[in-house]
């Protein structure tokens, strides 16, 4: 018996086309909805707690505000209450793990752990690919992840707004600049960019490393020294600081250094030391709640020929400044994505 061979029609290996983007959509889905549901559950809670301390938060300061005279018992006992309450959130140390967590729990597994139970060889057979399949898995997850970040940043920005207001240095209530350490990333565009990096810095690590228990410690080590890096040493240098001698610098400015001049030459840096403010100012003048502020004992300084120089950023450049930190943290995000892609094409066979 003789067997026919029929050869393959070229019209029908011409048919073949990819599997369409939405259907790894639906399985990008199916395979992290229980990270997208971690993520959702604890930017939700974070939600509720700033929701409700906000609210005593923005009481406590309209009573402080409206409360005359400002120098009254009364009105110094809501000023306190007011300024004790700046421990809620701990100037935004809680919310500053939440791009970190994001990026190692929910950036890190992402490609590593098909990488470490090797399913991923499984993955690329289904006529997919694995740049495709790279960037269905990254994309939405990123993409969801800054989101979820940046609707966050819309209630801390809320939450924090009586501590941005004008005037609370004359009335002794805590006031900070919008650059604060630790507040100037939570606001704005900030901190959804920050928490797409975070994210990209975990699927590169775990594509790297191609475990998950250390891509998860290896992706807080990195995002740590890089948030470290930016706020300790790159973004003062975003914009040209400016130089004043004026002792009234506002108190929403972001001082970065200080330094006093007596007779054209460098006498101290920073602020007065004690030996010579108990010298020179005896009976400096009070303010509302019965302490001599800063600003009082620098003009008791100057006027015994001493001059105060002062550079520092304006909060008019603070959203010039988060339009350049949102930017670079951008295109650094594209980039790791990018690596991340190219990596496994070109090692993870």
């Amino acid at each position: 018996m003789t067997a026919l061979t029929v050869p393959a029609r070229l019209d029908e290996d011409a048919s073949l086309r990819p599997l369409p983007w939405r259907r790894m959509a639906w399985v990008t889905w199916r395979q992290h909805r229980i990270a997208l549901a971690g993520v959702a559950a604890l930017l939700g809670a974070l939600a509720v707690w700033m929701w409700i301390a906000g609210l005593q938060l923005h009481h406590a300061y309209a009573a402080a505000t409206a409360c005359h005279p400002a120098s009254s018992p009364a009105c110094a006992d809501l000023i306190t209450t007011f300024n004790s309450m700046n421990e809620f959130l701990a100037n935004g140390i809680v919310l500053q793990a939440v791009p970190a967590l994001i990026g190692a729990f929910a950036g890190a597994p992402v490609l590593a752990r098909e990488l470490e139970t090797g399913t991923f060889r499984y993955a690329w057979t289904q006529g997919f690919g694995r740049w495709r399949w790279t960037l269905a898995k990254l994309v939405p997850l990123a993409v969801v992840a800054a989101a979820a970040a940046g609707a966050l940043s819309v209630l801390i920005s809320w939450y924090y707004q009586p501590y941005f207001a004008t005037g609370n240095q004359t009335l002794d209530l805590s006031e900070r600049s919008p650059f604060f350490p630790g507040l100037f990333d939570l606001r704005g565009v900030a901190f959804a960019a920050w928490t797409l990096a975070a994210f990209a810095i975990g699927a590169l690590v775990g594509m790297l490393i191609r475990r998950v228990v250390p891509a998860i410690v290896a992706t807080l080590a990195v995002y740590a020294g890089l948030a470290f890096a930016a706020g300790l040493f790159l973004r003062q240098h975003y914009l040209t600081p400016l130089l004043t001698s004026n002792l009234n610098v506002p108190g929403s400015a972001w001082i970065t250094s200080q330094w006093w001049t007596k007779g054209g030459r460098f006498a101290f840096a920073g602020r007065p030391p004690i030996d010579l403010l108990m010298q020179l100012c005896h009976n400096p003048p009070l303010g509302p709640s019965g302490k001599p502020s800063p600003v009082s004992l620098a003009q008791c300084v100057a006027q015994h020929g001493y001059t105060q120089w002062t550079t520092y950023q304006p909060a008019s450049r603070f959203w010039p400044f988060h339009w350049i930190e949102g930017g670079w943290l951008l295109a650094l995000s594209v980039l790791l994505i990018a690596a991340t892609v190219w990596l496994v094409r070109r090692r993870a066979a």
